[in-house]
């Protein structure tokens, strides 16, 4: 029944550089890429934008439903 003896600072301290190491890796996905890459994301968004938007049906505002 015996416990491991744990120090809370050194618990606490290896926490914080495991929670930052996470932010760290999070933030080279985020902002660490070419302008290239960068390129490539906006142009498929809009790509894909627009195929979105070609799908959309609109309402019409007359009350008979004609156009």
């Amino acid at each position: 029944m015996a416990a491991d003896i744990v120090n809370l600072r050194q618990f606490r301290k290896q926490k914080a550089r495991s929670e930052k190491e996470k932010q760290a890796e999070q933030n080279r996905l985020s902002f660490g890429r070419t302008k290239t890459e960068k390129n490539l994301t906006s142009a498929l968004n809009e790509k894909a934008e627009k195929a979105l938007d070609q799908g959309r049906l609109e309402k019409n505002d007359d009350a008979t439903g004609k156009d």
